[in-house]
């Protein structure tokens, strides 16, 4: 970014007083840059496009804008850890933008409004396979539909969802948010089969005539350790646990529980612990709270219910009612090592949450698939396998596991798939460069508070599984978009017009922006410094300007 002492003005004797003219060294130019918030995003949203449309109240045209790029915006809304809030550049003025509540306000209202996708494009004829009905299946199937592919979804689980419906607990994400959003889907033509395991999927392609297939089946298979136990029947897997949590069951897992883990897994069966009846549940962890893979949040939302963790211990032995665990502690290279020390705790039950492996079986005898030394699928940038048309995702390959990130893997398959049946080189998206916090120039914007959501108290959240976390009205989710800064992106507040002294700013209409026009541009700098967003930078003078365009 140039520095206010380099804007210069310099004579222009063309036009008989003091403008730059041809020998003018520097000029304005409006450019796009990449919002910090879209650039985070793993499902690659047009966060500050949709946001716009939601400040102006057009919340069905941000809705829209928002499904363009991801199906699922009630659930992303609730589940997503948001790092686009982590990386807004509001966050250095007050707080971030609550993109997470204004996201599942749009998507609690089409749910509402009945809004539905658009049809979709001329049928291509084509014929693909999605192994797998979690986040990641289901935005491929989207996608696909929309580009005019003919879908079939095969999925092992009694009900579409995956992790979403089997995983996540009710109190964070409820059911009737996410049949209603995967019923959307499914109307586009989208046949989804359940209880279906696919075996061959040589078989299956060859069987089905698929033209392609995207495998996105997610990580349901538990991490085992083994724990000397007097009754190994009071020792649970988190996953299958939280599914029959899911399905309506309640596991009797007594009064006092320990889950030993600590990701989001091993947060969320402490508070379903708690839901079922525990009075006393503990999390155990060989680490310490800065080194746990769960989102801070989980662990605070955990510890506001009455969740104790116990940081720095791992379970040596489990003797319903008594449980023995050892004191780590951390070594110079911040590894926990046993200390010897020992102390006893009071468990009925023990819940394992120590991780998730994917069931990559079926995919062995396929020829051309790779796999990496964890059992995760070995990918291209364009999401194939080394099979030709067989393009994986989600769990399956080595990413973070997220509900956001499987729906950005589903997206970015889908467009490649789209591709390769075709015949079309891969797709590969142009990005701009991003939008700083120092390249703002804030005199427009005030100090305005985030809206927050409205929450259950926690003695209340532990009687039952309702949600716990309320959404916006509509004011303030208009309002908390409005606090957007538009980072990098021209949003017409008329400041380079009214900021330049002779009138080189062409206002060219609504929605339209504005031009310069440099037979008048004295390069005085007046625009490019007062520009709120960073819309305006300021160039060397191509070699070839005869300082009148």
């Amino acid at each position: 970014m140039t520095a206010k002492h380099d804007i210069t003005p310099q004579p222009d004797l063309a036009h008989g007083k003091s403008r730059t003219g041809p020998v003018r060294a520097r000029r304005p130019v409006y450019l796009d840059l990449l919002p910090p918030c879209n650039a985070a995003c793993p499902a690659g949203e047009d966060i500050q496009g949709w946001l716009a449309h939601a400040e102006a109240g057009r919340f069905e045209d941000a809705w829209r804008a928002l499904v363009a790029n991801n199906p699922l915006p009630a659930v992303h809304g609730r589940v997503c850890y948001h790092p686009c809030e982590t990386a807004c550049n509001r966050g250095e003025l007050d707080e971030a933008v609550s993109v997470h509540a204004v996201e599942r306000f749009l998507g609690d209202l089409a749910l509402q409004q009945g809004w539905s996708f658009p049809e979709p494009a001329a049928r291509s004829g084509k014929r693909v396979l999605v192994v797998g009905a979690g986040p990641s299946g289901l935005s491929a199937a989207y996608h696909l539909a929309r580009l005019g592919h003919q879908v079939e979804v095969r999925d092992a689980g009694p009900q579409p969802g995956g992790m979403m419906r089997y995983g996540i607990p009710a109190y964070r994400l409820p059911r009737d948010i996410l049949a209603g959003e995967i019923e959307r889907v499914m109307a586009l033509g989208v046949k989804v089969t359940s209880g279906y395991r696919v075996e061959d999927l040589g078989a299956e392609r060859r069987e089905g005539r698929f033209d392609a297939v995207f495998v996105a089946v997610g990580a349901h298979l538990s991490k085992r350790v083994d724990i000397p136990a007097a009754d190994t029947r009071r020792v649970v897997d988190a996953l299958p646990f939280l599914q029959s949590v899911a399905s309506g069951e309640r596991p009797a897992i007594g009064r006092r529980v320990a889950v030993y883990g600590g990701g989001n897994t091993a947060m969320d069966a402490a508070r379903t612990a708690r839901r079922l009846g525990a009075t006393e549940t503990i999390i155990v962890y060989r680490r310490t709270r800065a080194q746990m893979p769960a989102h801070e949040e989980e662990a605070a939302d955990a510890e506001r219910e009455g969740v104790r963790i116990n940081w720095l211990r791992t379970i040596t032995a489990f003797d319903g009612p008594e449980l023995t665990v050892e004191a780590m502690e951390l070594d110079e290279a911040g590894f926990p090592r046993p200390t010897g020390r020992y102390e006893k705790l009071a468990a009925d039950s023990v819940i394992l949450a120590l991780g998730q492996d994917t069931d990559t079986d079926f995919l062995t005898t396929v020829p051309g698939v790779e796999m990496e030394r964890d059992g995760t699928v070995k990918v291209s940038p364009t999401m194939m396998t080394g099979s030709p048309g067989l393009f994986a995702g989600g769990d399956m390959v080595p990413a973070e596991r997220t509900v956001t990130v499987g729906v950005g893997h589903g997206k970015k398959a889908a467009r490649n798939i789209d591709a390769w049946l075709r015949g079309e080189a891969p797709v590969v998206p142009v990005k701009h460069a991003e939008a700083g916090f120092d390249g703002l120039h804030l005199w427009y914007f005030g100090d305005f508070s985030r809206r927050p959501q409205p929450e259950r108290p926690p003695a209340d959240r532990v009687a039952d599984f309702t949600e716990v976390v309320g959404g916006l009205s509509a004011p303030d989710a208009a309002y908390e978009a409005g606090r957007c800064l538009s980072c990098g992106n021209c949003f017409e507040c008329d400041g380079c017009l009214g900021a330049c002294p002779e009138d080189a700013v062409v206002k060219l209409g609504p929605g339209k922006r504005y031009r310069f026009d440099y037979a008048r541009c004295t390069a005085c700098g007046s625009c490019y410094e007062q520009c709120p967003v960073h819309a305006i930078d300021w160039v060397p003078e191509p070699a070839s300007s005869e300082g009148v365009r």
